[in-house]
């Protein structure tokens, strides 16, 4: 028999950890291990027994969620989903909850809880299922009707249109769950005078560019979310606004972004394998592909089109990743020419685009 997956609620309203209770045990593969209704409390219950996964909220008595959740990890990690209407309305407290090592938010509002909690019962329930399977150091599934491949948005390439050989490399980044602390890792570890980076990450709307904003404080280079006929620039990096496929186009010798609409492709929107196809086909062996830290396996078809097209492709290893599911899809299918630990991507990267650039004179 199945080992349940044990869950500790850590929230101050009885309203909300009743439902949230019911939920969770409603699952044969859950059970409410316990719930508390502040972090001091839930401390002393995690002496007696360690839960697989928290579910925590951030505005409660005694001690904040996020000072919670910064403690957690750096003394005892464990997968947490935050669940909490301050991330609905501060994009700035997303992004401090997955910097500081949240696996997921649950994003309610503070009217009508226990109605759309109810409502939601199938996102909680699939939310709490893969945050058990999260590595946590010291996408939210995402819900769609069907599956489409990156067809329903780039067709695939009936003739390679790339370039033989350009003066500048372009570097395409996929990445998902625990993508924000490993691409700031990444990033920063970046000089001024870096490739041009393109970066779907998966993430709502309402957060990228605030995300990019932020990563912009802290880098060397210059972070912003993309928008539509942006240049890839040498310095730079840009992020896929959510809710919308980037794709890089070519405008003579040089790189553009464009903007779509559509439906969520493997799943998502932005797509890492439509990032990738439009890469493979406009850039080739101008490119390099890096697929990090992810659920599902969204972006391997495409970085294996990108290596099909004579770019080099990394992917991030196991041990690095919080969950290694997109990198370890992309190795299955053979879409990755080296795998490297989180701390040694960015300068394999700038190995490979600064040997390529010597070699071409």
């Amino acid at each position: 028999m199945q080992k349940k997956i044990r869950v500790l609620i850590v929230d101050d309203s009885a309203v909300v950890r009743q439902c949230l209770s019911e939920i969770i045990n409603s699952d044969p593969n859950l059970e409410v291990m316990a719930a508390a209704v502040d972090p001091f409390i839930a401390a002393e219950k995690m002496r007696h027994e360690r839960p697989d996964v928290i579910v925590l909220d951030v505005e409660m008595p005694r001690m904040d969620g996020l000072t919670f959740l910064r403690k957690l990890m750096a003394q005892h990690p464990i997968p947490v989903v935050i669940c909490s209407s301050l991330v609905a309305e501060k994009s700035a407290t997303y992004i401090e909850a997955m910097a500081a090592g949240a696996v997921d938010v649950i994003c309610k509002p503070q009217m009508a809880v226990k109605s759309f909690l109810n409502d939601s019962h199938r996102t909680i329930i699939e939310t709490v299922k893969a945050a058990s399977k999260a590595r946590v150091f010291a996408h939210r599934p995402h819900k769609v009707e069907s599956k489409h491949s990156a067809d329903v948005i780039l067709a695939p390439p009936a003739n390679a249109t790339a370039m033989t050989q350009t003066t500048e490399k372009i570097v395409a980044v996929g990445i998902s769950t625990g993508g924000p602390e490993a691409l700031r890792i990444f990033l920063e570890a970046m000089p001024p005078d870096s490739p041009a980076i393109v970066v779907v990450q998966h993430m709502p709307a309402a957060f990228t560019r605030a995300f990019a904003e932020r990563l912009n404080t802290s880098c060397a280079i210059t972070v912003s979310e993309a928008k539509r006929g942006d240049r890839l620039l040498r310095g730079h990096a840009l992020i896929a606004p959510g809710n919308q496929h980037l794709l890089v186009q070519r405008s003579g010798a040089t790189y553009q972004i464009d903007i779509k609409d559509g439906p969520p492709v493997s799943r998502h929107r932005p797509s890492v394998d439509v990032l990738f196809r439009s890469v493979a086909r406009v850039a080739g062996r101008n490119a390099i592909g890096v697929i990090m830290t992810g659920m599902g396996d969204d972006g391997a078809r495409g970085l294996k089109e990108m290596r099909a097209a004579n770019a080099y492709t990394f992917g991030q290893d196991e041990a690095s990743c919080v969950v290694y599911g997109m990198p370890k899809e992309a190795k299955i299918i053979g879409a990755v020419d080296e795998e490297l630990p989180l701390e040694r991507l960015a300068g394999a990267v700038l190995r490979i685009s600064r040997s390529d650039r010597a070699a071409k004179g």
